[in-house]
């Protein structure tokens, strides 16, 4: 699907709160010819949120519309009429930028823009150290309620069991030890 560009993707996936969104913005410093893909959801905009920077917010009616369009490289609905996904055009738009193009996306939805991308695709799981430690860290940022962060570890659980369908597993233990292991892991991917 990538055969008019050399350009390269970096899938970045992971439980919530694990550490994918820090790790892409890590790599998005330290790698200039990275492009972030800004997803597509349905869900409501939270606060420090801006449209077309974190997510592109549309309603369901509209994703819906999307999908039965054929607009989406991959999506999901995560939780009842919540939807997340990834526009082709902002793929394709990175690339004709002459970016390769970097993901912070679901795991399911990870691993279908593998399977879509093929080697051209690196897909890496992120992985805290403990669903404990992960259920501290999704406490401690102060943006989910007790119910959104209960949904959201039965949740982690569940998309653990993928990890081993991606090229790469990140153990975020450290955060400073994880950027660096995997700013090494891409600039060898993309060099090569």
């Amino acid at each position: 699907m990538n055969k008019e560009t050399d350009k390269k993707l970096i899938i970045v996936s992971a439980p919530s709160g694990a550490g994918k969104t820090t790790i892409v913005k890590h790599l998005l410093t330290c790698i200039p010819e990275l492009g972030f893909s800004v997803s597509a959801t349905s869900r409501a905009i939270r606060a420090g949120e801006t449209h077309g920077i974190d997510y592109f917010f549309i309603s369901a009616r509209e994703f819906r519309q999307r999908i039965d369009e054929g607009d989406l490289l991959e999506w999901e609905e995560v939780y009842p009429g919540s939807f997340y996904g990834t526009l082709k055009s902002e793929v394709f738009r990175l690339m004709k930028e002459g970016k390769h193009v970097i993901f912070d996306v679901d795991v399911v939805g990870g691993l279908n823009i593998k399977k879509a991308f093929g080697n051209d695709a690196l897909s890496v799981f992120v992985s805290p150290p403990s669903v404990a430690e992960l259920e501290n860290r999704l406490k401690n940022r102060n943006t989910d309620s007790p119910e959104t962060i209960s949904k959201r570890i039965a949740k982690s659980r569940w998309e653990l069991e993928f990890a081993p369908k991606f090229d790469y597993i990140l153990i975020n233990n450290d955060l400073e030890t994880a950027k660096a292991e995997i700013l090494e892991k891409v600039l060898n991917f993309i060099n090569n």
